[in-house]
């Protein structure tokens, strides 16, 4: 596990700007469940890295 500073990346900054509402409008019409809080229990393990992750790592940028 990760402990510290996220090594930053510009394509991955770029590529979520650019990644919009209308993006995630269509997604979330076309798959259930799509940005809802909660859907982290399909994927426990997941979760919990994802979790973890979050809480020991942080970034420049944000």
């Amino acid at each position: 596990m990760k402990i510290g500073m996220r090594k930053p990346s510009l394509k991955k900054m770029i590529s979520a700007r650019i990644t919009g509402r209308a993006k995630r409008t269509v997604k979330r019409a076309l798959i259930p469940g799509y940005g809802q809080r909660g859907m982290g229990l399909l994927h426990p393990k997941r979760a919990l890295y994802n979790m973890i992750y979050r809480r020991t790592t942080f970034s420049i940028s944000t």
